[in-house]
C-alpha cells in the first residue's frame, strides 16, 4: 500500500481512539487481527507474565498507535468490550449480495421489523457502511451492562460485537470497498428494549429433546430431517448460525408441502443446534425466522 494508504489508516485508528474506543492493527486489506496468537506469542513485553489476547491489548494510547502503524497500512479493529460499546451488525445475506435476490432475508429489513414490534423508531446514532451494504450501528453500553457477542439470536442477518467481539473501523478498506461513517451523530445509549432481548438466556438443565417423526411425515421428509439435523448437531463453532439457518430454509419446505409437522422440524433443529452448543433462545428465534422464509419463498411442490 501507499504512504497515503498508511496515513490514512493511522488517522481512522487515532480517530477512533480519540473517541474512547480501543483499537488494534488488523491485517492490510483484511478483518483478522495482526497481533501474534497465542501459539506464537513470544513471552516477552506485553505478554511477559503470559499471553494477552488482542481485545487486552488494544489500546488509546495515541503514541503505541503510531509505533503500530508505522509498521504497515493496517486496517483498524475496534474492541467493543474495553470501549464501552455493543456494535449491532446488519448483514447483506450472501444470496442478495452475489445474485441480487431481493426476497433474501436482510439485516436491515430484519431490525426494522424488530424496531416496529418494539413500537420504537429507527435509533439515531453513529453508524457505519460495510463494503458489502450492510450497516454497523453503535451503541453505548454502560459497565455494569455484561453483553457478549451475538449471532442470529434477534433476527436474521442481525448480530451483535461486544466483548470478545471485533468491529472493523470506519476508514479501514478491503477488496470489496470501504468501511464509511454514514451517521456521525454521538454513539447512542443502548435503547432498553433492545437490552433487554439481549440478555443472556437462562441455561437449558434438560438434555435436548430426541428426533421424534410422527409416521405420517413421508419417507423423504424424514430422511432428509434425519440428515440435515445431523448436519448441523455436528457443526463446528463458527458455521453452527448459518448452518442452522440455511439448514432449516431447505427442509422448511416439506413443511409447506404437508409433509412433515413443523414442531417436528423446530424440535430436531432445536436439539441439533443445542448439541453443537447454540442456546435455546439462538436456536428457536433462528429457526422461527428460517420457517417463516421458507414459507414466504418456497415454491409449488408441483414446480420443485
Amino acid at each position: 500500500m501507499t504512504h497515503d494508504a498508511r496515513s490514512a489508516l493511522l488517522s481512522a485508528a487515532l480517530d477512533a481512539a480519540g473517541r474512547g474506543w480501543y483499537v488494534h492493527p488488523l491485517r492490510p486489506g483484511a478483518k483478522g487481527s495482526a497481533l501474534h496468537g497465542e501459539r506464537a506469542c513470544p513471552k516477552t513485553g506485553e505478554c511477559a507474565h503470559g499471553h494477552r489476547k488482542w481485545e487486552e491489548r488494544a489500546t488509546t494510547d495515541a503514541d503505541r498507535i503510531r509505533r503500530a502503524w508505522s509498521a504497515g497500512a493496517f486496517n483498524v479493529g475496534i474492541a467493543p468490550g474495553p470501549s464501552g460499546l455493543l456494535v449491532v451488525d446488519l448483514d447483506v445475506s450472501k444470496e442478495k449480495e452475489n445474485k441480487g435476490c431481493s426476497d433474501a432475508p436482510d439485516g436491515t429489513a430484519s431490525f426494522l421489523a424488530l424496531c416496529e414490534r418494539a413500537g420504537q423508531p429507527w435509533p439515531v446514532t453513529y453508524t457505519v457502511r460495510t463494503p458489502s451494504g450492510g450497516m454497523h450501528l453503535y451503541f453505548a453500553v454502560r459497565p455494569d451492562v455484561h453483553l457478549r457477542s451475538s449471532a442470529r439470536t434477534l433476527a436474521p442477518q442481525v448480530d451483535t460485537r461486544g466483548r470478545g467481539g471485533n468491529v472493523v473501523a470506519a476508514g479501514s478498506t478491503t477488496p470489496q470497498g470501504l468501511y464509511e461513517a454514514i451517521d456521525n451523530s454521538p454513539v447512542a445509549e443502548l435503547p432498553a428494549w433492545l437490552r433487554l432481548q439481549l440478555q443472556a438466556p437462562p441455561k437449558r438443565d434438560t438434555a435436548p429433546a430426541p428426533l421424534l417423526i410422527p409416521s405420517q411425515a413421508t419417507r423423504r421428509a424424514q430422511v432428509a430431517l434425519e440428515r440435515e439435523a445431523a448436519r448441523v448437531r455436528k457443526a463446528r463453532e463458527g458455521q453452527r448460525h448459518n448452518l442452522l439457518l440455511t439448514r432449516t430454509i431447505a427442509i422448511g419446505r416439506f413443511v409447506v408441502w404437508g409433509e412433515i409437522a413443523r414442531n417436528v422440524v423446530e424440535e430436531a433443529f432445536g436439539a441439533a443446534g443445542e448439541a453443537a452448543g447454540l442456546s435455546t433462545a439462538e436456536c428457536r428465534a433462528t429457526i422461527r425466522d428460517a420457517l417463516d422464509y421458507s414459507a414466504r419463498t418456497c415454491r409449488a411442490r408441483e414446480t420443485a
